[in-house]
């Protein structure tokens, strides 16, 4: 019989998919409609650090400091009573998913600072949350702020929330990293128990009738995996945490090459927001079809056979593996 188990951050969940933070968990009901159609885990949607700091009015100084080269700066902050449901609101809604379902939640805060506002990961522990995904979504846009100040500051906050919960942690980074590697092993010495790789962030966009800029929010398509598949090869084995890719996830062939990677899980948002919740029934069943064939009797089978770590040529996913890529163009050129 073969075996999807995988086990993520401690947990042993009965599939390699998960349902990534998106609008998807705002509702007790999608969640519960999640789990019947096979999802293994759900990453709540974030709250953010702004949310609880804004509760608090202790927003109040940096929006009046924000704004005094420019009056209507305020006016480009969200309103955050609209955006989301407050914290407190947030931590009832933890407490509601997990009476209604048996799979495991992953609680999501969204913060940069150290502060007050990570008292909020031991709220969400005492809510029923059994781990919390830290997302750390930051735009340095400083000039003086180098990367070794901005990493510091990000250890510093794993330490900081660490203290908070004894459940496992995650840490949702970016890829913008002058070593990724380096990074990644002190978060994991800072406490981090898993990596999730990457979070998209979502670019503005200029509208030239106007003059306006914009946001912009697009899905992932299957060409966002390179990206995330790559580093997860690059980490499998190297750093001792559970690895997670997200953005990019849409296919059988996809949760395949994620496991051959490295990764314990892979993460799914556009693909549901997309197609609904019966993807998930599809997703699992084409998976067991495929490892059928293929004659793989567990997913801890085939986790990391594609990883740098247990590659024969390592040189693949280096610089090396430029080289050979621009060759592949030679025959394509026209004249």
């Amino acid at each position: 019989m073969i075996d999807l188990t995988t086990n993520y951050l401690g947990l042993k969940l009965n599939n390699p998919l998960v349902a990534s933070s998106s609008p998807l968990s705002k509702k007790v009901d999608t969640v519960k409609k999640m789990e019947d159609a096979g999802i293994a885990a759900v990453v709540m949607y974030s709250l953010f650090e702004e949310q609880i700091t804004h509760e608090s009015r202790a927003l109040d100084h940096f929006l009046e400091q924000g704004a005094n080269s420019n009056p209507e700066a305020e006016s480009y902050f969200p309103d955050l009573g609209k955006y989301n449901v407050g914290p407190e609101e947030y931590l009832d809604l933890i407490h509601h998913i997990k009476e209604a379902v048996s799979i495991p939640l992953i609680a999501s805060l969204n913060g940069v600072s150290e502060g007050g506002w990570v008292d909020y990961a031991k709220k969400m522990e005492q809510a029923g949350a059994d781990a919390l995904e830290l997302n750390m979504y930051f735009i340095p846009s400083d000039i003086d702020l180098t990367g070794q100040d901005l990493e510091r500051s990000y250890i510093n906050l794993v330490k900081a929330v660490r203290k908070q919960v004894k459940i496992p942690l995650s840490v949702k980074l970016s890829p913008f990293f002058s070593s990724l590697p380096n990074f990644a092993s002190r978060l994991v010495q800072a406490g981090a128990n898993g990596l999730v790789m990457f979070n998209r962030f979502y670019q503005p966009d200029f509208v030239l009738d106007t003059l306006d800029v914009v946001p912009s929010l697009q899905l992932s398509t299957s060409s966002d995996l390179l990206l995330p598949l790559r580093w997860t090869a690059l980490l499998y084995g190297r750093v001792k945490a559970d690895l997670a890719i997200t953005g990019g996830v849409h296919t059988v062939e996809d949760v395949i090459k994620g496991m051959m990677a490295g990764g314990s899980v892979t993460m799914l948002a556009s693909e549901l927001l997309d197609k609904g919740t019966r993807r998930i029934t599809e997703l699992n069943s084409q998976l067991l079809d495929w490892m059928e064939k293929n004659r793989y009797s567990s997913i801890q089978q085939m986790q990391g056979t594609l990883s740098q770590k247990t590659m024969a040529e390592p040189s693949l996913y280096e610089r090396a593996n430029y080289m050979k890529a621009l060759t592949t163009f030679d025959n394509r050129i026209l004249v």
